[in-house]
């Protein structure tokens, strides 16, 4: 060594920088290519286990990048994969093949939702059932108490296909005269088509027959005459089929408003009826004056009706 330079012989005196200088140059100073820029530099080392992975090793030259074990993405020979070790890797850390792709989280999202829905559809089908079932713990077998009667009133049998039977109505001047029955107009108040009424019937012998069509039921039936009479009572006889009844058809002047004055016939027309019992189908209905009949009266209309 000369006075004033020390050389290199100290690590903290190296310069990695001395072969810039001209005075470093003129002590041999080179670019670095192991250790310092100087010749004989001293390398700084590590004791054993004190380097840590990634950083720049201390047995490199400097500025250059120490070796790596292994190139990235290919086997390291000091490095063992789990898969190698006895039990294979551990279940929580294998990854799954394909590509290195994750678990499919759409479809299990998916599914999971599915899931749920059903077990929702399922669960409310149960509890419809089941309250369908119930009954009111104080009712024994009876209808649930919640359900109403319906206000809509019951269906009703139809009616008979041939509707409700329409009974018969007759102008007594449409009926068959005889004995000296005849027909007039002479006063007012008949209610016959024209105002035409039966006369003549104050004989014995005179009579009006009515045969009667399209009974649709046998029994027994009410049969209403419309006359007219001066004022006082009359009657006559009535047969059903060549049966007389067993009373006369009364033709009286009844009291009250109806009753007529005597001789008044514009004011003598009143009603009676009789009954009658009549076979289905056809039946022949007579009205004569006989001997004991007081027949002084007109005949307007007959008809039937409901007894």
């Amino acid at each position: 060594m000369t006075p004033g330079n020390s050389g290199a012989s100290t690590p903290e005196d190296d310069d990695p920088f001395g072969y810039l200088y001209a005075d470093g140059q003129a002590n041999g100073a080179q670019p670095p290519s192991s250790g310092y820029g100087y010749p004989n530099a001293v390398n700084r080392v590590r004791t054993v286990g004190q380097r840590q992975y990634g950083q720049q090793s201390p047995t490199a030259p400097y500025g250059q990048v120490p070796q790596q074990q292994g190139t990235f993405g290919q086997p390291n020979a000091h490095y063992a994969a789990p898969e190698t070790l006895p039990g294979g890797a551990p279940a929580g850390r294998r990854q799954s093949q394909g590509g290195g792709r994750g678990p499919n989280t759409k479809g299990l999202l998916i599914g999971a939702i599915a899931v749920v829905a059903a077990v929702v559809i399922g669960i409310g089908v149960a509890m419809l059932g089941d309250d369908s079932g119930k009954k009111d713990d104080n009712q024994a077998g009876g209808a649930d108490p919640t359900v109403t009667q319906s206000d809509e009133p019951t269906p009703t049998r139809k009616a008979d296909a041939k509707g409700p039977e329409e009974l018969p109505k007759i102008d007594a001047k449409a009926l068959r005269l005889e004995g000296g029955a005849g027909t007039a107009t002479d006063f007012k108040g008949a209610e016959a088509d024209g105002g035409v009424y039966v006369t003549g019937f104050n004989q014995v012998g005179a009579r009006v027959t009515w045969t009667v069509d399209g009974i649709q039921k046998p029994g027994s039936y009410r049969l209403n005459v419309r006359y007219g009479i001066p004022g006082v009572d009359a009657n006559a006889t009535l047969s059903v089929n060549g049966k007389a009844n067993t009373g006369p058809l009364r033709l009286n002047n009844f009291i009250g408003e109806a009753q007529a004055p005597k001789g008044d016939w514009e004011k003598g027309w009143q009603t009676t009826w009789a009954p009658v019992n009549l076979n289905q189908g056809t039946n022949v209905i007579e009205i004569a004056c006989n001997d004991g009949n007081q027949c002084d009266a007109v005949l307007d209309q007959v008809w039937l009706s409901k007894g």
